[in-house]
């Protein structure tokens, strides 16, 4: 199993940061490598909801991601699940209110676990784990910097 963690500080509420994370049909506005979204359940978001995202590769191609939610404690803590090909993921965002420069804001710490389900998957991690670490601190660096932008921004109209 590999692991790669992210924290990044948000300028904006918890509860601001947790509304933008959990709004489905508002993620391909404010993910800039996220196309389109299809929600696959109906309901209040919460633990079963499903979703599937077309994400934008880095080489340009699209990629269909699915997500379902394991747990979802607002504004805390959100526990995903994404089915791979011989792997799984479990995504969990951390949302924290902190003091930085004096001011009260959002730590926001992403932790990104892939769990080999096949013998494949598991020789698939030795030969690629470093590189595929890296690749996905980069995506999650991308969302937590596109997801402060929009939280920003969020809590800048409100206080307008």
């Amino acid at each position: 199993m590999s692991t790669v963690t992210v924290t990044e500080f948000i300028e904006a509420p918890a509860d601001d940061v947790w509304t933008l994370l959990v709004d489905l049909p508002a993620r391909a506005g404010w993910l800039g490598t996220v196309g389109g979204v299809e929600t696959l359940t109906t309901g209040r978001f919460g633990p079963g909801t499903a979703w599937r995202e077309i994400r934008t590769r880095p080489d340009g191609g699209d990629q269909a991601e699915e997500f379902v939610v394991l747990e979802a404690e607002p504004p805390h803590r959100l526990l995903l699940s994404s089915p791979g090909i011989g792997v799984d993921y479990r995504i969990t965002w951390t949302l924290r209110t902190v003091r930085r420069r004096g001011r009260g804001c959002t730590a926001v710490s992403v932790e990104h676990q892939a769990v080999p389900t096949a013998p494949y998957g598991r020789v698939l991690a030795l030969l690629f784990g470093g590189l595929a670490a890296r690749a996905v601190e980069g995506a999650i660096r991308r969302d937590l910097a596109d997801l402060a932008t929009a939280a920003t921004r969020t809590d800048g109209a409100a206080a307008a």
